[in-house]
């Protein structure tokens, strides 16, 4: 049976990018049919954001009781391990998406499920789980929205090795007794970070000459120390030749020929897109490529398809991603509405101004790094004349009463033409909530000298910021 309905939107994936497409344009009037394969929710509800957290927070809050007077000595036992992870099945809901698709069917899209494909302009072919085929059409537009999934190297043994991706690591039922972890990036240090709390003796490989590589190098060594401290190995300016698994146990063999031998392996080495089987070759596009787009999030010389989130590679991170959606909404929405000149200006309300400068990431470790913008590196790179400034978080009041022992830094790179800030950087325990301030100084490209005029509340750990404009000041 083969039955074919006419949209003004057609969404492929009910991630969160999908599913803030759908609410954009439906509020807009604009009919509008998802199609999602999976779970509604995507990745981050079920595999990475919000699983990861639900195992990180109880690490985190654990740590933060040990360095705290009068509550130390009454947390000096470990995690419950069990009830963590039922915490986090919880979170998960048990990888039931019954609520998501009631919250996406109250904005009035319709939901298809199945594996969509794209079948020419404008024309997405959805395969149902029954083996029905739907056929869909779109007036205005087809917002790709399939996101990414983890990328394997290409190691001799690994596929037969079964390793852990992000996936596994997120969503296992108990703590393997070792795990080695093979990448020091953002999904390689926050799941060495929980399962090192939650019971595992973990072995970060790492081939680089340290962990988070894209980060100001003080937050890659502060986090690399902390994970030591917590019996953590780390290893640094290490590569892995081959994998081997045999009954309950995996072999990494190294570059120099050493073994390491774990129960489980974690590969977390990067990203790849969901672009393989969603018809691209159907419209002159390439299978497996990450998909270009310009600030509206449309694809070029394709006036009607729009990539947006992880699949155009700008910024794979969720937030990010959803920003795209409201703002490829708004696009789709001016275009199918006849606009004749869109807002694409720098930080115009159809450009995706902040994916260059002002994007804004947590990494949840002990400590926590958050950071926005450019590094000093990066800005450098850019051929910004810029000076960073650094200080001691420790030296805040609000760290002191945060916890004993706080160890963290603070940096703030200033663009001295125009005395703006260009990026922040913020290393320590409690930072994640300190990001958001900075964001707001980043894509406001707020002066110095107003900045000087935000007092921060005392004792709190924002008073970094009055530090660091004293700093600058001299």
């Amino acid at each position: 049976m083969t039955e074919t309905t006419e949209y003004d939107v057609v969404v492929l994936g009910a991630g969160p990018v999908g599913e803030n497409v759908a609410d954009r344009t439906r509020a807009a009037g604009l009919s509008t049919a998802v199609v999602e394969a999976e779970l509604v929710g995507g990745e981050c509800s079920y595999w990475a954001c919000m699983p990861s957290k639900a195992l990180l927070r109880p690490v985190i809050t654990h740590a933060d009781a040990r360095r705290t007077p009068g509550l130390a000595d009454a947390v000096q036992g470990p995690l419950d391990t069990a009830a963590v992870l039922a915490h986090r099945n919880e979170v998960t809901a048990h990888h039931r998406d019954d609520g998501q698709v009631t919250w996406l069917e109250s904005t009035g899209a319709r939901l298809h499920r199945g594996h969509g494909r794209l079948d020419g302009p404008r024309r997405v072919t959805v395969t149902a789980p029954d083996g029905r085929t739907h056929h869909l059409t779109a007036r205005h537009a087809v917002a790709v929205c399939t996101g990414s999934r983890a990328r394997l190297p290409d190691l001799p043994g690994l596929a037969e090795a079964h390793p852990w991706t992000s996936r596994e690591a997120t969503s296992a039922e108990r703590a393997p007794g070792r795990l080695v972890v093979i990448g020091g990036g953002v999904v390689g240090v926050e799941m060495a970070t929980a399962w090192q709390h939650l019971g595992s003796r973990v072995t970060l490989l790492v081939r680089g000459d340290r962990v988070l590589p894209r980060m100001e190098p003080f937050a890659g060594d502060l986090v690399a120390e902390a994970l030591r401290g917590a019996g953590a190995e780390v290893r640094t300016g290490t590569s892995v030749r081959a994998v081997t698994r045999e009954a309950d146990a995996v072999t990494v063999e190294l570059g120099d020929g050493e073994r390491v031998t774990a129960d489980e392996v974690l590969v977390a080495t990067g990203r790849a897109p969901r672009t393989d089987d969603i018809g691209l070759d159907t419209i002159g596009l390439t299978p497996g490529d990450w998909l270009t787009v310009d600030d509206t999030l449309r694809v070029p010389d394709h006036p009607w398809l729009y990539a947006v989130g992880d699949v155009n590679h700008r910024a794979l991170l969720t937030h990010q991603g959803k920003y795209q959606a409201r703002i490829a909404g708004a696009a789709i929405t001016a275009r199918a509405q006849g606009v004749p000149l869109l807002e694409t200006d720098r930080w115009g309300a159809h450009a995706a101004t902040a994916d260059h400068t002002a994007v804004p990431q947590v990494v949840f470790t002990d400590p926590e790094v958050a950071a926005v913008g450019l590094s000093l590196a990066e800005a450098e790179a850019a051929g910004h004349r810029v000076r960073a400034v650094d200080y001691d978080l420790s030296s805040v009041a609000g760290a002191y009463l945060y916890a004993d022992d706080y160890r963290g830094c603070a940096r703030m790179v200033v663009d001295l033409d125009r005395e703006v800030l260009l990026g922040v950087t913020f290393v320590g325990p409690g930072v994640g909530e300190l990001i958001h301030s900075a964001t707001i100084a980043v894509a406001g490209e707020v002066p110095l000298e107003r900045l000087w005029h935000a007092v921060p509340s005392y004792p709190t750990i924002s008073e970094v910021w009055l530090r660091l404009l004293e700093t600058y000041r001299g």
